[in-house]
């Protein structure tokens, strides 16, 4: 049985989404509170992670925001909010999809599920094929260091405190350092899906990296976009640390 937290402050909605969910094989954790959600997840270790927008102590957007760095599962907001901007600005925030309350149950259902088997199948992936890490020696550019066997990066004399999933994003990064790496490549590479012209969580995953690398935000030169086709890792421009 799947597991779900669902962080929803009108106990009727959650109770009735609760209920026809747990119809259907998927046991929800109903969180009434934004700024308690992040201990409730990190207590029930969920499969997906469902979000109201308004939400007393912490709102949706910036919950979304604030777990994806530390959590790679999908998150999927569900809210009676019909906004383009709220819809955009959500992928933005690293949500994985964002679906309206007056969605019919059934639809809603299909869609979590859909989420729930590409995370199986990006875990199978990670399990069953060889570990990209494996036997590799510490890749040095200039002042910065990926050591993949302690899977620690340092950047002159600092270390550099990355989540799992951006490790993982950077090493692949830099074991093609000079090529350019598209959404796609990258999204079947590490988590086994593929890119469905949505998903921003590369994007996000690359923005998070720039500034722990101190990269420019607004004209990258560490980790560069090239427009409309994807990111490049430039192996030359690690000679100073900032």
């Amino acid at each position: 049985m799947n597991k779900i937290v669902y962080v929803e402050d009108d106990p009727e909605v959650g109770s009735l989404i609760a209920a026809y969910l747990g119809k259907h094989d998927i046991d929800v954790i109903v969180e009434s509170r934004g700024d308690h959600a992040e201990a409730t997840i990190a207590q029930e270790c969920p499969d997906l992670v469902l979000l109201d927008v308004m939400l007393p102590g912490k709102d949706g957007m910036t919950l979304c925001r604030d777990l994806r760095p530390q959590w790679d599962g999908p998150i999927v907001l569900l809210t009676s909010l019909d906004s383009d901007m709220n819809h955009i600005l959500s992928l933005e925030m690293g949500a994985n999809d964002y679906i309206l309350k007056t969605t019919p149950p059934a639809v809603l259902l299909a869609r979590l599920r859909l989420h729930l088997r590409q995370r199986v199948s990006a875990q199978h992936t990670v399990e069953s094929s060889p570990s990209m890490l494996k036997p590799h020696k510490a890749m040095r550019f200039g002042t910065l260091c990926i050591d993949p066997v302690n899977r620690q990066v340092t950047l002159g004399a600092e270390n550099i405190t990355l989540s799992t999933a951006d490790f993982d994003l950077l090493w692949e990064l830099a074991t093609h350092a000079g090529q350019i790496m598209d959404r796609d490549v990258l999204l079947k590479n590490l988590r086994g899906v593929t890119y469905d012209g949505l998903d921003r969580s590369v994007d996000v995953a690359i923005s998070r990296l720039r500034k722990k690398l101190y990269d420019s935000a607004t004209e990258p030169f560490r980790i560069k976009t090239v427009r409309n086709k994807g990111y490049l890792f430039a192996p030359h421009a690690w000679e100073s640390e900032a």
